[in-house]
């Protein structure tokens, strides 16, 4: 696991540009490949030192490290794949094939349910994708749970998420009129061919990326020159489950791309990462201090890569 991470970390930070290029969607800001190689890199690190035999113990780190520092729809996303993937995995030393099947079925149920308003042709897309191909291999093998069967369902599921980040091209308006496939899900099939090549002691497939629209043209970023308004507003927060779903609506009601994800248990209730695009910062920041007391609160602008503009609570 802290080989997956770590070539994760390395092939994002390889492609980062490229999915910076084709980043059009939910907004044209060009930082898809940044967000997602630093919330990595965030999760590499938190584990790099752990000595643990539990995969679940170690993954549960990795993901809270994720979660306090994701950047991004697909960051926090990323985030919550991760957290979601550990809790099959606690007290199991050892991947199988099964057990990668129900790991990967809890992330993409669990990541689907973040999104306030989650969209066909993105990363929940290659995430669902990965998980049913890993399920149908296992099914076939009829929960074989030998290395042989493991490497059968890695490349299943890898094969599964290539196909949904083709179709994803033609499942969102914008992505077609622009021919190119959605960053955020490129860069998912990055990660989980991160975790075949580091589960199997192979190499990663670059192969894999041939012939994707937007991806083989070494271009100017194609986001440039298209709308991108508002600003981004993370943050993390204690809140209660009512309370938490009560600021939930709230941020429904006056932006867009809403995430919110448990982090941890806390005496308050829960632990949460905030993430919403807004016209105004103030807009969610209001909503946000009123329902607790938020920390790591980063605003970003969305015209462009923006810089993060760290905030404390008024």
């Amino acid at each position: 696991m802290k080989r997956w991470l770590s070539k994760a970390e390395e092939s994002l930070g390889n492609h980062s540009d490229r999915l910076n290029a084709i980043n059009i969607f939910p907004v044209a800001d060009g930082d898809t490949g940044t967000n997602l190689y630093l919330t990595v890199r965030a999760a590499a690190q938190a584990v790099a030192d752990v000595e643990t035999h539990d995969l679940g113990e170690l993954l549960k780190i990795a993901g809270q490290a994720a979660m306090e520092d994701a950047r991004g729809n697909s960051g926090t996303l990323f985030a919550v794949f991760l957290a979601a993937i550990a809790e099959p995995l606690h007290g199991v030393s050892r991947l199988s094939g099964p057990l990668l099947a129900t790991a990967l079925n809890r992330a993409q149920i669990r990541s689907w349910s973040a999104l306030s308003d989650p969209v066909p042709g993105t990363l929940l897309s290659v995430l669902e994708a990965a998980a049913a191909g890993a399920a149908t291999v296992d099914q076939a093998n009829q929960g074989d749970d030998s290395n042989h069967a493991l490497a059968m369902t890695l490349q299943g599921s890898v094969e599964a998420a290539l196909e949904a980040v083709v179709r994803t091209e033609s499942q969102l308006g914008a992505l077609t009129e622009a021919r190119v496939v959605d960053a955020g899900g490129v860069g998912f099939l990055l990660i989980m061919d991160a975790l075949r090549a580091a589960s199997l002691g192979e190499e990663l497939q670059d192969e894999l990326l041939d012939g994707l629209h937007g991806y083989d043209v070494q271009a100017p970023h194609i986001h440039n020159g298209m709308p991108a308004e508002g600003v981004e507003v993370m943050c993390t927060i204690n809140l209660s489950p009512l309370d938490a779903a009560t600021l939930r609506l709230h941020l429904d009601e006056v932006g867009d791309s809403v995430i919110m994800s448990a982090v941890t248990e806390v005496e308050e209730g829960y632990r949460w990462r905030v993430h919403v695009h807004v016209p105004e910062a103030a807009l969610a920041l209001k909503f946000i201090e009123e329902a607790g007391q938020p920390s790591h609160i980063a605003v970003t602008q969305l015209a462009g890569a923006g810089a993060v503009v760290p905030q404390e609570p008024h």
